[in-house]
């Protein structure tokens, strides 16, 4: 019995070993790297302007284009996950689902090549290409692929989901605003 709880203690302290080796080597590797990219990112950010970042996410949300593929990739790539949600607020009422489905979807299939949109989720990025590399392949072409794919997907996603909230909308009776307001609360109209 006493076999059993030794067994069970270093099992446990095992597994924390385990986590704590893969953090230092993950300080040694990419934690520096993401850190440089926020930085820069932030950096960028505050040399465009603020203000100047919010007119092109107003701007970006009267076209489907530019709403569900241009605008989570730029949102994305400026202010990463959970902050790329944030550019909604220029979307009227009726386009802030689709745009939520879009920039939720990119935050996934741009963490191979950008992996300062989503850190909290790289794990999943880095053990796609963990067993890329163990193939002997290298995994940025994959990186890119996945990046492509997911643009275009990510229009898709949107799209449907616009489908998906007109039935809603016409099954529940209800009328979702075509117009937004920005914090100076002037109205704009979107397509």
């Amino acid at each position: 019995m006493l076999g059993f709880l030794v067994q069970g203690a270093q099992l446990f302290i095992g597994l924390f070993q385990t986590g704590a080796a893969t953090f230092i080597s993950w300080m040694q590797t990419i934690v520096p790297v993401v850190l440089l990219l926020l930085v820069a990112m932030n950096s960028l950010i505050r040399l465009i302007g603020e203000d100047r970042v919010n007119r092109f996410a107003s701007k970006a949300g009267g076209n489907p284009l530019m709403r569900y593929m241009v605008l989570p990739f730029v949102g994305s790539f400026l202010l990463a996950n959970p902050m790329v949600h944030s550019l909604g607020r220029f979307m009227p009422e009726r386009y802030k689902p689709s745009y939520f489905a879009s920039a939720a979807f990119f935050c996934h299939t741009s963490n191979g090549i950008f992996p300062h949109i989503n850190p909290g989720e790289l794990f999943i990025w880095l053990g796609v290409a963990a067993g890329v590399q163990k193939l002997g392949l290298d995994a940025g072409p994959l990186a890119i692929r996945y990046l492509l794919v997911g643009l275009v997907l990510n229009f898709l996603c949107g799209w449907v989901t616009d489908l998906t909230t007109a039935i809603v909308m016409k099954q529940q009776g209800v009328i979702l605003s075509k117009t937004v307001r920005t914090q100076d609360s002037s109205v704009m109209a979107m397509g």
